[in-house]
């Protein structure tokens, strides 16, 4: 029974944020489904009125998934929105990097560059998301011509 107890409070909901911060757009999003998916969303928005114990729900979710260096750097944090300021603070930057080598991939995609479809809409699916992820999106018709062009008419 020990055991089962140990390993439970171990087991992350999806990866915690890394030092270097390579995941931190996709664990922001993850965080704030799943806050929001445990009623503590209103924890890291600026003014909320959540509880102390809300606020102490949402430091001990967030402390969590955040890798082990990390936690010792914001071990005085006790708010959960300071904490995530401060990690936006840290990481948001990466959006700069992230979104200039997406629109990069994006513009020099080719379908013949790949052995599969498969392997040609994951890659799609990935530019896009982390485009989505910086707060672009790419239109439907960008979609389809970026395909029609691939494809010649018979």
């Amino acid at each position: 029974m020990i055991v089962f107890i140990m390993s439970n409070l171990s087991k992350l909901e999806f990866v915690a944020l890394d030092i270097s911060g390579k995941n931190y757009l996709s664990w922001v999003l993850d965080v704030e489904i799943h806050l929001t998916a445990k009623g503590l969303g209103d924890c890291i928005i600026e003014g909320n009125k959540a509880s102390s114990q809300d606020k102490a729900k949402a430091m001990i979710f967030l402390r969590h998934h955040l890798d082990e260096s990390l936690k010792v750097e914001y071990l005085t944090v006790k708010d959960p929105l300071e904490l995530w300021i401060g990690l936006k603070g840290r990481y948001d930057h990466l959006k700069a990097t992230v979104l200039p080598r997406a629109r990069y991939e994006w513009m020099h995609l080719r379908f013949q560059d790949y052995k599969t479809v498969i392997e040609y809409n994951s890659v799609v699916f990935r530019i896009t998301s982390q485009q989505k992820l910086c707060g672009e999106t790419i239109k439907d018709e960008d979609m389809l011509e970026k395909n029609t062009n691939y494809f010649p008419c018979l």
